[in-house]
């Protein structure tokens, strides 16, 4: 009876949460300008696109004030707030402003100092012995005032003449001979209101048509954070002035763009690392069984008929080495998904065969491994992609975005951009065991 109520409490512990909760990728220029690309929102234990989920007019996920919290391997890293949603080749983006957690932490320490400073009462007077002052001195009349008939005052100076030249000349707009000189004129104090556009986000209307319409929301920034940034977002509400008809996107901008998954969650749990320590003699151990692993995969898929550099398959009783792949590129991740002190190992690489005579041409490989290492240090492949050059039309290769909690359970999922000919697409993958479970599958083309 203990045993099944213990497992009863552990199976309704690890049921799946109910959302509201987004992911999107932000897309960080040097520049520091930020775009969020909407991925998926899990609602009532399921994943949908994004891009699509109650768009109405926009999507739910890019609706005007949406904070996102960005994470890097599960570390928070800063703030995106959602400002304006841009359609274009039938994608959604969001445009927003972006906030690192240095820039929060110095902002709210200006704050506090500027409030202490405020609330410090104004030192007293210091009280001292009486000054006696000089009365001010009376003004003089002018030359051409009467003198008041007073008999010691001297006769009144005589007027000058109307020919006399004006006392400055630093002002001949005002002259008559001049009167097509530009003049400066200061703006009125009272000018025309200017419409605002409207917002992206959910309207009174349909808010009250809709009262069970989810909100998302997580560390929304305070009054003070959200006045520091008016000057930054005034620019994006031209770009929201239309919100149903599509915009074109924003420019690319040259550099190299940081890519960080950000979650909007309102009751999400608080995120944890997923970044798994390796010393340096075990970093290399691992990279050397992992590249072993991978140089079998990328021969099997060379020895396949289908394959445009098929690599002839060894005649029985030869004693050939088989042949060795080159790498390049080699990237290593360790991860720590679920808290078990295991690592979850994902390498991507470019490899090359040596070339022969009877093959078709030097191809090079693309591919994608995810293995399991055991206490034991034994590896347990959970997931192999592989790839040529010669078939990225038809065949798609997986690039290693980071891994994050897409479902809000603590526990660390792994997300790729699948790549191809025909575009890309982002998919969800979950590590349970020695396989890796798919969790969502995007539309390629994004």
């Amino acid at each position: 009876m203990a045993l099944a109520q213990l497992a009863s409490a552990q199976s309704a512990a690890r049921q799946k949460p109910k959302g509201p909760r987004a992911l999107g990728l932000v897309q960080l220029a040097p520049n520091g300008k930020a775009h969020l690309i909407p991925i998926t929102i899990l609602y009532d234990g399921e994943f949908y696109d994004a891009s699509a989920y109650k768009a109405s007019p926009v999507p739910m996920a890019l609706e005007s004030g949406t904070v996102y919290e960005g994470v890097r391997t599960g570390v928070s890293e800063g703030l995106f707030t959602v400002t304006s949603a841009l359609q274009g080749n039938n994608t959604w983006i969001g445009d927003g402003t972006w906030q690192s957690n240095s820039a929060i932490a110095a902002a709210k320490d200006a704050a506090a100092k500027r409030k202490a400073v405020m609330s410090k009462p104004a030192p007293e007077p210091v009280e001292g012995p009486p000054v006696l002052r000089r009365a001010s001195a009376k003004p003089k009349p002018t030359e051409d005032a009467p003198s008041g008939g007073s008999a010691a005052s001297g006769p009144a100076s005589p007027a000058p003449p109307a020919s006399a030249p004006a006392a400055s000349t630093a002002s001949p707009s005002a002259s008559d001979e001049d009167s097509d000189r530009p003049v400066l004129k200061r703006p009125a104090a009272a000018t025309a209101p200017v419409a605002s556009a409207p917002s992206p986000a959910v309207t009174e209307a349909e808010a009250e048509a809709d009262p069970d319409r989810p909100v998302l929301k997580r560390g929304a920034p305070t009054a003070e954070e959200l006045k520091k940034r008016s000057a930054s977002v005034a620019t994006s509400a031209t770009a929201g002035k239309d919100s149903h008809k599509p915009t074109a996107l924003a420019p690319t901008v040259l550099g190299p763009i940081q890519l960080i998954p950000a979650i909007s969650d309102a009751a999400g749990p608080e995120p944890r690392p997923y970044a798994y320590s390796l010393k340096p003699e075990e970093e290399q151990k691992l990279r050397n069984k992992m590249l072993a692993l991978a140089a079998n995969e990328v021969r099997a898929w060379a020895a396949q008929p289908e394959s445009a550099g098929s690599q002839p398959a060894p005649r029985p009783g030869s004693k050939a080495k088989p042949p060795q792949p080159t790498f390049e590129d080699v990237q290593l991740h360790a991860f720590d998904l679920s808290n078990s002190n295991e690592p979850i190992l994902v390498l991507t690489a470019k490899a090359r065969l040596p070339v022969r005579s009877n093959t078709a041409s030097d191809l090079q490989y693309i591919i994608t491994l995810v293995a399991r290492d055991d206490m034991y240090g034994d590896l347990h492949k959970a997931f192999a992609s592989v790839t040529d050059s010669g078939h990225f039309d038809v065949l798609s290769r997986l690039e290693l975005i980071d891994a994050v909690d897409a479902d809000g359970d603590g526990r660390g999922e792994l997300l790729f951009r699948q790549v191809s000919d025909a575009g890309s697409a982002f998919v969800l993958y979950r590590v349970i065991g020695d396989r890796l479970w798919p969790l969502f599958q995007g539309t390629p083309g994004q």
